[in-house]
This record gives C-alpha cells, structure tokens and sequence, in this order.
C-alpha cells in the first residue's frame, strides 16, 4: 500500500516483507505507468519489483483497481470520511460545518462528525450542541484531547475502517487528535491565532498511519471553507435531514429544487433549511435582495 508521496517518490509498505527487507520501500514508477495515465496516490495497492533491500528501495510497476477516490485530498480506498469541527477556538460554525459535511457526504463514503475541545463547552452545551447536531443527521464523538473525554470511542471508529480520511478546518487540532489517537508520531500542531481564531496549517501532505491491525487513518492539509458541490439538484442528498424526509414523502417533482416551487412537498421547518436554500441559489447565481436602504 502507497501510504505517502515525497517529491516524485512514492513510500509503499510490503504486506509480507520477506526476510531481510524493510516493511517500508521507496519507490520510483515504472515510465510504462506514467505512459499509460496510470497516477498513484495514496491508498492505492501497487506491485512492487527491483526491490533493493539494501537500500530500502524498489519500483512501483503496476496498481490495483480502486473501490473509491476522493480528488480533495487524493486519497484512494477510503472508506470513511471523519470531519473534525472544533467546539471554540475556533468558535463552531454552521456554515462552515456544513461545507465540510457537503463535501464529505459527496464522497458517498461513511461520514463521522467529531466535536473537538470539548471540554472547552460546560455540560449543558455539550449536550445542546450534540442534539443540534443530530438534528442535521448525525451523531457526533465529542472528545478532548486534554481530558482524554470521547477517544476509546473514536478509536473504536477507527479500528473498524480499513482507511479513514481525517479532514476539517485549519486550527480544529486535527494532528493533536492523532498525536492522542497515536502518541508515537508527535506530529506538529500549530497555533490558532487570536485576532482571526485560524489556525496554521501544520499538515502539508496526505499520510497513512497504522492505527489497528488493517485500519490507517490520513491526517490531511487543513483548509477553512470548502467550495459547495457543483450540482443544484444534487444537493437534496447531501444534506441527511432533507434526505432522509424525501425518503419517507417523496416530492412528486422530480425536477424540484424545493424552494417556492407550487405544490413541493418538503417541510421548511429544519435548521439547515435557509443554508440548504442558499447554497441552491449560490450555484445558480442567483442574488439574494439586499437588506436594509
């Protein structure tokens, strides 16, 4: 398996190195894969041949089918997508929130929400905010890695996906979640800055690590605000709430974009209703009216 790209190098991993050679190989590509479109990236299964154990290197010289590819970030064979939303600093943002859950859901792998610095929020709210949560159709891990609260569940997550792909907003504490997860990598975590409560990015490439035997998790490159899906008519079944209403009463309009539509059937009583509407409207360059003179 490619578990990280450096510079025009690939690191793969051997199933079952034979005696005498590292588990861990860098590689080059053969030039016929290249010729051929044939990209790698991580995640993917490769054949390795040439290997030099000496030098712990050998070349890729084929690749295996992928059961699923996300574009951002490349990562192949993912199975699980787990969104980390911070509770404060940076204070949670629905809009933002839900940009990350947009693009998550479009991968059409399992999604996972986790609630970071929970223990930054009293009780009350933690129990407010998961219940909001689950309104939007999901069921939150809230953990903290300085009290360790939510991370014998969260690895049970983990444990039970072959390759989970960590993703969320700069300055969340996506690497100090996997410093707690894994303790042994000591990956840089970078500061949130006071006056614009972001984050640094600390993650500047797509890695693999080992988690249990036959799951891996991938920190990714953070970023603050994700751009909304390209489709209007898709986005009904990215949002759990409407979907899961559409399932049960289906609209009769098979075209309906569900905003004042005559005769749609779907409920406008849901939190994420005027963000679902808007991002609709934003795809279809529609301008809302301005308020106020």
């Amino acid at each position: 398996m490619v578990v990280a790209l450096q510079a025009n190098y690939l690191e793969v991993e051997l199933d079952a190195p034979s005696p005498g050679t590292p588990a861990r190989l860098l590689c080059t590509r053969r030039t016929r894969l290249n010729h051929r479109g044939a990209a790698v990236y991580v995640g993917d299964r490769v054949t390795v041949e040439a290997i030099d154990p000496i030098q712990a290197r050998a070349v890729v010289s084929d690749v295996e089918p992928r059961s699923s590819f996300l574009v951002r970030p490349p990562v192949a064979n993912a199975s699980c997508v787990l969104v980390a939303l911070a509770v404060e600093q940076p204070a949670f943002d629905a809009d933002q929130a839900s940009r990350f859950l947009l693009t998550a859901e479009q991968t059409g792998l399992r999604v996972q929400l986790v609630l970071t610095k929970s223990d930054l929020l009293a009780p009350e709210q933690q129990v407010a905010l998961q219940q909001r949560l689950e309104g939007w159709g999901y069921s939150p891990v809230m953990v903290s890695v300085q009290t360790g609260i939510g991370l014998d569940t969260l690895r049970a997550v983990l444990a039970s996906e072959a390759i989970t792909v960590l993703c969320g907003p700069s300055g969340v504490g996506k690497s100090s979640l996997i410093n707690a997860l894994l303790p042994g990598l000591a990956l840089r975590v970078g500061a949130v800055s006071g006056r614009l409560q972001r984050g640094r990015h600390t993650t500047r490439h797509v890695e693999l690590h080992p988690f249990s035997p036959g799951a891996r998790v991938a920190d990714t490159p953070g970023f603050n605000r994700p751009d909304l899906p390209g489709d209007a008519r898709n986005l009904e079944v990215l949002f759990p709430e409407l979907r899961d209403q559409l399932t049960i009463h289906p609209c009769r309009f098979r075209d309906c974009l569900h905003r004042d539509e005559p005769g749609c059937g779907v409920r406008r009583d849901w939190e994420r209703y005027a963000l679902y509407r808007g991002a609709v409207e934003e795809l279809l360059g529609i301008s809302r009216p301005s308020r106020g003179g």
